[in-house]
């Protein structure tokens, strides 16, 4: 087995897909593109104890509560900037708000194209948007609705979209 040496992974190797497909028969997950911040927050749930024979205090996660913080520039025929401008302009709640995302880590790519992905329900929770003079700028986050699902992906030819595996069970 040759020695491989370790590389750094790019911030752009990791992707992600929003399900834009609003008749809910099949998923169309469409890239994610045109964001200037995407940035993942696990926000741990600590149980926290101190228990009277130990000087320091016990300290064990026991549940996130994931948030991915977003800006993007808005641009027009983009499918996936509809999907989120029309919760955000709309003020829409509860399932309206909800899309699927799947996250793609392209520096796990094997021979056949398959990629590590993961795919979760999100609320989106709009913030801001009008921000600076050169474009539209929305931002907000969102915020998990669902547990994780771990699977694979592989990507269309020209790295559009996005097909998404689930795991199979024993």
């Amino acid at each position: 087995m040759a020695d491989e040496k370790a590389k750094i992974v790019g911030r752009h190797q990791r992707i992600a897909f929003m399900n834009t497909d609003t008749t809910g028969t099949t998923p169309k997950y469409e890239r994610m593109t045109g964001f200037t911040n995407m940035t993942n927050n696990k926000n741990p749930k600590e149980y926290n104890r101190q228990y009277v024979d130990k000087e320091s205090e016990d300290n064990d996660v026991v549940g996130y509560s994931p948030a991915t913080e977003y800006s993007f520039d808005r641009h027009t025929n983009t499918p996936v900037h509809e999907v989120i401008a029309k919760v955000h302009d709309g003020e829409l709640t509860g399932s309206a708000a909800l899309v699927d995302i799947v996250i793609v880590d392209l520096f796990t790519a094997e021979e056949d194209g398959k990629c590590a992905a993961r795919k979760r329900t999100y609320a989106i929770i709009p913030d801001n948007d009008g921000d600076g003079t050169d474009a539209l700028i929305y931002t907000g986050s969102f915020k998990s609705k669902s547990d994780v699902e771990t699977g694979t992906a592989v990507l269309s030819a020209d790295g559009k979209t996005a097909t998404y595996t689930a795991p199979t069970m024993p």
